[in-house]
């Protein structure tokens, strides 16, 4: 489908290259992207991620048809509320917010206040690098969309979310916003936690200088994602703090598993924590 109007509130890396993804497909007649720097509104705008790019919010959504979230979890539910003035009947919002079910909690009522419809969603694409520098169109590519509809969702506005992220690549999964968030607490959330803490405790000012020569591919692979937003991070792990908790648990109870075997010297148990991880990756990657 075409839309008329598209607006993306929010344009780094995730709202740039839907932008970017939705022009060279040319999906909508105009895609807008509400910025807060003014430095913002000619990058954004120079690098072909919209249209047009303001600071100003009701320049930015009104009229607009499809309204994408693309901010830090924080700031959905005041901007939503700033917007509601503005929304057209009938429009659709949605976001892609890493957690799903506070925000589904928080916008749902307040977007249906003003006969809307939000329907949320999270496309499993990212980077470490932040910004709409780091865009690129064919982000979404392959990608798993996760799309979370509740009872409360009106049907034809979850069809046409879902049509928007296939129609920029993504592969679709539709599942409770309380089962999206369990499953990327483990799978995404406990990742960067665990690689954060690796770059705090190896990259630490008390080591000698040596250790972070010694700190070679391994290490870099491993790390990769420390670098992203400590504030979208921030968000994350606050808002799905009681899953990400439990995950932590798991995790801090197989490694307390694996230190006993090392202190028994288990030849047997710690070749299998090896053996066991190296086929579960295995088997998983195939069937990517």
């Amino acid at each position: 489908m075409r839309w008329k109007k598209i607006t993306l509130v929010g344009v780094g890396l995730l709202g740039g290259s839907l932008g970017m993804a939705l022009r060279k497909r040319r999906l909508a007649g105009s895609v807008v992207g509400f910025v807060r720097r003014v430095a913002s509104v000619t990058e954004c705008e120079e690098l072909g991620a919209v249209h047009l790019a303001t600071r100003n919010l009701r320049q930015a959504v009104e009229g607009a048809d499809l309204i994408v979230l693309c901010t830090p979890l924080a700031q959905m539910r005041s901007l939503v509320e700033r917007m509601l003035p503005w929304l057209k009947p009938g429009a659709i919002v949605t976001d892609v917010g890493s957690v799903k079910g506070s925000v589904v909690r928080d916008l749902e009522t307040l977007v249906a206040s003003a006969e809307a419809h939000f329907v949320g969603s999270h496309p499993m694409a990212g980077a470490e690098k932040m910004g709409v520098t780091a865009a690129r169109a064919d982000l979404f590519g392959g990608a798993v969309c996760v799309v979370t509809p509740t009872r409360k969702s009106n049907a034809a506005a979850v069809r046409q979310v879902e049509q928007l992220w296939q129609s920029v690549g993504s592969c679709l999964l539709r599942l409770t916003p309380e089962a999206h968030d369990e499953f990327v607490s483990r799978s995404s959330h406990l990742p960067h936690v665990v690689a954060a803490q690796l770059a705090r405790l190896i990259l630490s000012p008390g080591h000698p200088k040596e250790q972070g020569m010694l700190c070679a591919n391994g290490f870099r692979d491993t790390t990769r994602i420390a670098s992203g937003s400590p504030e979208m991070w921030r968000d994350i792990a606050l808002a799905n703090r009681r899953n990400l908790s439990r995950a932590l648990e798991a995790f801090a109870q197989g490694l307390q598993e694996f230190k006993r075997a090392l202190r028994r010297r288990d030849v047997e148990a710690v070749g299998s924590f090896f053996e066991q991880a190296r086929e579960r990756r295995e088997q998983w990657s195939k069937k990517g």
